[in-house]
């Protein structure tokens, strides 16, 4: 766990820990370069040195990097330093979805319906990224302060197209994995679309639809079992929503949405037509409801009774202030129709006929349907053959009159949804003859239609529009922002209206704070809202200085040289420390400059005392051996030679000078006189003379 007060990357305080995953914890941070705040994910010191773990840690960033949405939290920047692996993201100050609807126990329909609009919105951006998030789940949900919905935790996310496969050990969360997840099958955005089903399930039931003792028990009813529908238990949600809900959660991935789209135009539906049989899926005949899985269901009376009697309740417990929900506003709900619940009430009145029904009724009713189908045919077969003039003698088409024909609608500025929803209700087809750039109509926004608006056409004919993309997009050439400080450079790349992003980076050379490089170079053409990577500098790398002291003076030298430091060596005497070992560093430890100077004090041992040398001179030989012990010095060698000026036994000279200092037990050396050498002459032959000399 970090301490508060530590920097990340030179830029990011930690200010706290605010949660913990399996892989990771997260810290409330501030970033100081931008003065906000963030939350900074930190990979846990279990798995720094697994670089699987790494791996994955760092593919969340990059996955989750390229997604820029209001529901999704955004990604900053990811780093790495003093061994921390690190990403930076948006800070989300709430809750998650999970936490809420343990407190409320259960959600209100159209609160469920606006949650759940927001996010498949954030999951809609992933897969529009080709990103499969594999997690979705009420605990990855967060719900801000400001009632925003953001998803968040891309941690076993990958870029990935409809073919890849994902095996079980990076399976998400058990009790909302979809059925092909489960068994380790093909996954693809289907699969997160089942998993949402699953939290909107449990959103307006307040609980998972699988519970078990284990995992795989859990999973095992994914694959096996069927979803009770959620009408079951709560009897006035909505139908359509009921059936929404049991078509996101259908076994087989083709029976349920193909696309976020269409289940965020559904959910949308319901908040103005509850009880709408909009929902494209197969109904029971007498429920109202589709099946929960791939086979029928046998539901029993008493679940058809309930499934018939649901309506959707005006007195809801949403609270406007716990959600930002202006694009749903109350007046959706409000209907001046005093039998709001007749569509609920007839299938009711329905069912109770069916079963009160007589088999000999049901004969004559059986009967009676026939002779009207065939009536039926019959008026068809006339007004076919009218049309084609085989009643009035003529030959081929007649003139359709001005009463066949329905007047075009204005489609100009509409969006795809509202010129299908316009045209429908005139009985005209639609198709798309292209998409163009405009200067005048939004992106999405219908800029051209085959029939002028307020024209006469026949029925069922198929109006062809042209839909905007917007405006044209500007080339602009990346400018060279290289040596400018990261403030002006990004200023001057965004007013080009380019998208930046900063990284930062050590440098020998640029100073702190300055641009490197960019990404692509200076001069490269692009697009207006293209991205653009700026490198700065965060300066000379630093280094930890090495703990060298009691090594030998070339093994200090070469391990500070090894983390790219130099060494200046001097030398002292030491009574502790043996010749040649260092004594001392400095600095002693930290963080310093790559490059910088460890000064380093080798030891010469200990330090050797110096003494007077004496002098021997008329000394004796014993009293000048002494002389020199006194002295603290060894005596050396002590030799004889003839001195007529020196009496015998008298020192004549000695190895070391008078007064010199010589180190504390050097040897001192001296000559002592043997008298004068004796006569050599041959002619003195007295007997008297030799015993003289003799004597002296």
């Amino acid at each position: 766990m970090l301490k508060e007060g530590v920097f990340l990357g030179k830029r990011y305080e930690i200010l706290g820990r605010i949660g913990s995953g399996g892989m990771a914890d997260v810290y409330k941070g501030k970033d100081h370069k931008l003065n906000r705040y963030v939350a900074v994910k930190v990979l846990k010191s279990d798995y720094r040195n697994d670089e699987s773990f790494i791996k994955k840690f760092v593919s969340e960033a990059q996955a989750a990097a390229g997604l820029m949405h209001p529901n999704v939290v955004n990604v900053y920047d990811v780093g790495q330093d003093r061994g921390l692996y690190y990403m930076v993201m948006e800070l989300v100050e709430g809750i998650t979805l999970k936490e809420y609807i343990e407190k409320k126990e259960r959600l209100s329909a159209k609160e469920a319906i606006s949650i759940s609009i927001q996010m498949i919105s954030g999951i809609q951006a992933a897969h529009n990224h080709h990103i499969i998030h594999r997690d979705i789940k009420p605990q990855n949900i967060i719900i801000s302060k400001d009632g925003k919905v953001k998803v968040t935790d891309f941690g076993i996310a990958r870029a990935t197209t409809s073919t890849a496969t994902i095996s079980t050990n990076v399976m998400g969360s058990v009790h909302y994995t979809s059925p092909e997840q489960a068994k380790g099958g093909i996954v693809d955005e289907r699969s997160d679309i089942y998993s949402a089903g699953i939290t909107m399930y449990e959103m307006v039931t307040g609980h998972v639809p699988f519970d078990g003792d284990s995992t795989v028990s859990v999973a095992l009813k994914h694959l096996k079992e069927k979803i009770v529908a959620p009408s079951v238990e709560v009897p006035d949600i909505p139908y359509s929503l009921d059936c929404i809900i049991m078509k996101c959660t259908e076994k087989n991935v083709e029976r349920r949405y193909q696309n976020c789209q269409d289940l965020i135009s559904d959910l949308k539906h319901s908040l103005v037509d509850p009880d709408g049989h909009f929902v494209d899926e197969q109904l029971d005949v007498f429920t109202g409801r589709k099946p929960a899985g791939d086979e029928t269901i046998l539901m029993s009376e008493d679940e058809i009774r309930r499934a018939q009697e649901r309506s959707y309740s005006q007195s809801d417990d949403y609270d406007d202030s716990d959600y930002d929900d202006d694009d749903y506003d109350d007046d959706d709900y409000d209907d001046d129709d005093d039998d709001y619940r007749a569509p609920t009430q007839r299938r009711n009145s329905d069912y109770n006929r069916k079963k009160n029904v007589d088999p000999n009724t049901k004969k004559i009713m059986k009967i009676l349907m026939v002779v009207a189908a065939a009536i039926i045919a019959m008026v068809i077969i006339f007004m076919v053959g009218n049309a084609m003039g085989a009643f009035k003698g003529g030959i081929g088409l007649n003139t359709t009159t001005n009463d066949a024909k329905v007047v075009v609608p204005n489609l100009l500025g509409m969006t795809e949804d509202e010129a299908k929803a316009a045209l429908k209700k005139k009985n005209l087809g639609y198709s798309i003859a292209g998409r163009e750039e405009s200067d005048k109509y939004a992106a999405g926004e219908i800029m051209e239609q085959s029939e002028k608006a307020n024209s006469k056409v026949e029925k069922n004919t198929e109006i062809k529009v042209v839909i905007s993309t917007g405006k044209a997009k500007k080339t602009v050439s990346v400018p060279d922002v290289k040596g400018m400080s990261e403030d002006d450079a990004q200023k001057t790349l965004e007013n080009l209206n380019l998208v930046v992003e900063a990284q930062a980076q050590n440098n020998d050379t640029v100073a702190s704070g300055k641009v490197i490089s960019t990404d692509p170079v200076a001069g490269t053409q692009l697009t207006e809202g293209s991205k653009v990577t700026m490198y700065v500098s965060l300066g000379i790398e630093s280094v930890e200085v090495p703990s060298i002291t009691g090594m030998s003076s070339e093994e200090a030298q070469s391990a500070i040289q090894n983390v790219g430091l130099q060494a200046s060596v001097t030398e002292d005497y030491s009574d502790t420390v043996a010749s040649g070992m260092v004594i001392s560093q400095d600095p002693a430890s930290g963080k310093v400059k790559k490059g910088s100077t460890v000064n380093i004090v080798v030891s010469k041992g200990a330090k050797v005392k110096m003494v007077t040398v004496p002098s021997l001179s008329g000394m004796t030989q014993q009293a000048a051996e002494q002389a020199i012990i006194d002295a603290g010095l060894t005596v050396g060698s002590v030799t004889e030679e003839y001195n007529a000026g020196v009496s015998a036994g008298y020192v004549i000279s000695q190895t070391a000078s008078v007064g010199s200092q010589i180190e504390k037990g050097s040897s001192v050396g001296f000559v002592v006189s043997k008298g004068a050498q004796p006569s050599t002459d041959n002619g003195n032959t007295g007997g008297e003379d030799n015993e003289s000399s003799e004597l002296q």
